[in-house]
């Protein structure tokens, strides 16, 4: 995970010197930029850092068209490779060639295939294969969101058959491709806002189970960022069912008495990790580290953080209980008051029932 202090510092004083470090991404807009941005500063809390542009690309977020950050080049020449590999794989993709090897990636770039994959994963927390697979995926979803048919972008993509595309489809798209074309068209998601203890909260619902728990003060910047992934999606608000109740219960600090049925598109490391964060027993908190090495991957510590910064199930997908090394509370999508006090509750919460235990 990014320490965001000295992130935000350079962003909020639009320092020349940062940009090629880092870009910095503004939730509700869904765009990213350089942190000598001239454009108006987001509220801290709206905001997320990557170390590379493509990071960003692959959260999904769009580079801003006044800073051009992502022809922003690095003093860092390792930084420079990844990203020079990354170009590669993006134009045998443009150019519907076949993906290059890694030992072909290396030569291009002048590492060995060793410290390039160590790179990639360091600096993006996937492999050149991996991040392959989700540029494909990427032009899959573009080329369906512009209106052409679900074989020309299977194809168009690179995919050599279309079985390739719907075994990720559940997981990666969240739906079928062809429901996923422009923009979720004729997928259902109910959503409803209302308050808690930590301000403003969104739960919504696919008919597979919870896709989105945000918390905030704003309801237009919650639904707001709800509408981003699926313009086209058929949006119900207002649907307020058990699902919601349920993650009321798990705001205050009671134990999950349910498992919620969750509909989410991720990574299979994300998922382990997300997994990992659940298995924490409330009021608990365990480092980076120790959940990198948790999910067998002890090095992969910068993309276990990414990871919880990639979760969009507040509370549901404990990332709260995620804190630094030294036991810093560290950073948080909501806000790190919202992490604070969540983790506070729980503890309150997990010390009421230890004393009724113990007067039984």
């Amino acid at each position: 995970m990014i320490h965001t202090e000295p992130f935000w510092q350079a962003v909020a004083e639009r320092r020349r010197a940062a940009d090629g470090a880092f870009v910095y991404a503004v939730k509700t807009t869904g765009i990213y930029c350089r942190p000598s941005c001239p454009s108006r500063r987001p509220q801290p809390d709206r905001v997320e850092f990557f170390l590379l542009p493509e990071a960003a690309e692959r959260a999904g977020y769009r580079p801003c068209r006044r800073c051009r950050p992502d022809a922003a080049p690095s003093a860092d020449p390792v930084v420079e490779r990844v990203r020079a590999a990354c170009r590669t794989i993006d134009e045998a993709l443009a150019a519907e060639e076949p993906m290059p090897t890694l030992e072909a990636l290396g030569e291009r770039v002048g590492a060995s295939p060793y410290h390039l994959q160590r790179s990639f994963k360091r600096l993006l927390g996937i492999s050149p294969r991996e991040y392959a697979d989700a540029r494909r995926l990427g032009r899959v979803k573009s080329m369906l969101r512009e209106g052409n048919g679900v074989a020309d972008a299977l194809y168009g993509a690179g995919y050599g058959s279309a079985s390739r595309l719907y075994e990720r489809a559940d997981t990666q798209l969240g739906m079928t491709p062809a429901t996923y074309a422009k923009g979720g068209k004729g997928a259902r998601i109910a959503f409803a806002i209302g308050d808690c203890r930590f301000g403003r909260v969104l739960v919504a619902t696919t008919d597979r189970g919870v896709c989105a728990v945000s918390l905030g003060d704003d309801d237009a910047a919650l639904e707001a960022a709800l509408r981003r992934e699926y313009p086209e999606a058929e949006l119900v608000p207002g649907t307020r069912g058990p699902w919601f109740d349920a993650v009321l219960r798990r705001l205050r600090g009671e134990p999950a008495s349910e498992d919620l049925p969750l509909d989410l598109r991720a990574t299979a490391f994300q998922w382990r990790v997300w997994r990992a964060l659940q298995a924490i027993p409330p009021g608990e908190t365990r480092s980076y580290q120790e959940l990198a090495a948790a999910i067998g991957a002890p090095k992969a510590v910068r993309a276990v953080g990414r990871a919880c910064g990639a979760n969009r199930l507040a509370v549901v997908i404990p990332c709260h209980r995620a804190v630094r090394g030294d036991g810093a509370i560290g950073g948080y999508k909501w806000g790190a008051e919202r992490k604070a006090a969540l983790l506070e509750a729980e503890r309150r919460g997990a010390r009421h029932r230890g004393g009724g235990e113990r007067r039984g």
